[in-house]
């Protein structure tokens, strides 16, 4: 493989390391907000802001931690046949199947940039009580997909090196 592939692998990886890392943490924030949530309530003084709060903080858990979870290659997986193929014919499915989850990651960028576009143009709002503004929420979307995007195609190359018998290290 020509060494800017190898880089970009490399970069793109430990970018979605530091990210991933990152938004791992996030699982505590929202805990936090959730706890808040439940002690206001005991004091019969429930917060408006701390259920969609949560959601907000749980989309970008997943979205954001999405591409490091496929750097460790921790989705999961149907086994029918998969698991009794060589780790060569293996990553050549893998090729196959990445570049369909690539074509489906576009369309959602793309779509998610639009709404984010949407979203500031028109100052959205959610429809709920606390009424906060959606395009900090939609950004985040856009780039934990755009990060997912990257990893992709970090994954593709590596799958095309492995099924050629070569090692992008």
């Amino acid at each position: 493989m020509p060494e800017f592939i190898k880089t970009y692998v490399r970069w793109v990886e430990r970018f979605n390391r530091i990210v991933g890392r990152f938004a791992m943490y996030l699982i505590f924030a929202m805990l936090g907000v959730l706890l808040y949530s439940s002690a206001t309530k005991m004091m019969e003084f429930p917060a408006l802001w701390t259920l969609e709060m949560a959601q907000f903080l749980m989309v970008s858990y997943f979205l954001l931690g999405g591409a490091y979870s496929m750097q460790l290659g921790s989705h999961v997986r149907m086994d029918l046949l998969y698991g009794a193929l060589s780790p060569r014919k293996q990553a050549g499915l893998d090729v196959i199947t990445i570049l369909f989850l690539i074509f489906y990651l576009g369309f959602l960028l793309y779509g998610g940039l639009s709404s984010t576009s949407y979203a500031i143009q028109y100052n959205e709002t959610s429809y709920s009580a606390w009424s906060p503004p959606m395009a900090p929420i939609k950004a985040i979307m856009c780039f934990g997909i755009f990060l997912m995007l990257l990893q992709a195609i970090a994954t593709f190359f590596k799958d095309l090196a492995t099924a050629r018998g070569e090692s992008l290290s």
